[in-house]
């Protein structure tokens, strides 16, 4: 399952999403606030968007909510199915594509998923508040779409950037939010065979 993104959106473009959602944001965002990187890995920093009042504001959260029981791996996708999230803590993971492996020797093969019509997307996710005070999150997965079946048996919930406030405020059901997109909206692309 998706356990590594890349973040190359820039900050014109994710201010062009967030005008696509009908999201109003902090003043003080700067671009500082959504730094750019090749890998987001479990445990490291990436830029989330979470709801601020009525509107929406960029925080950088560790990748993976802490482990549930000691010597447990962290909780780094969470399944959405038959679930409903109206209770929950949701959050938009603002990146421009996330990578999905195959093979079973190392190096495997990587493979980029990314939006055929934009250079930024959203994963809807869930963040929570450690007990240190730290924020984390997880990505929310579903069945796979017809762009990514031939490579996983699931996939994380992708969210156009005129979904993302729909997923925060939850103003449409979750069901129409939290599933596949349509054959051809994925470019899939090996990075590393």
């Amino acid at each position: 399952m998706c356990n590594d993104y890349e973040q190359h959106v820039a900050y014109a473009e994710y201010q062009a999403a967030v005008r696509a959602a009908e999201l109003s944001t902090p003043s003080s965002e700067k671009p500082e606030d959504l730094p750019q990187a090749d890998d987001i890995r479990i445990g490291d920093m990436g830029p989330v968007l979470r709801a601020a009042g009525n509107g929406a504001e960029l925080v950088l959260m560790r990748f993976g909510w802490p482990p549930p029981r000691p010597k447990a791996p962290p909780t780094f996708n969470f399944r959405s199915d038959g679930r409903h999230f109206d209770g929950s803590k949701r959050c938009v993971i603002v990146l421009s594509g996330f990578f999905e492996f195959t093979g079973s020797k190392y190096p495997k093969t990587k493979h980029r998923f990314s939006l055929v019509d934009s250079p930024v997307m959203g994963i809807a996710g869930l963040w929570s508040e450690d007990e240190d005070g730290s924020l984390s999150f997880t990505m929310l997965t579903t069945a796979p779409g017809p762009d990514i079946a031939p490579i996983h048996d699931r996939q994380v919930c992708v969210l156009r950037p005129e979904d993302w406030g729909h997923w925060l405020f939850l103003t449409r059901p979750e069901a129409e939010l939290l599933k596949p997109l349509p054959a051809g909206t994925l470019r899939v692309e090996t990075v590393r065979p």
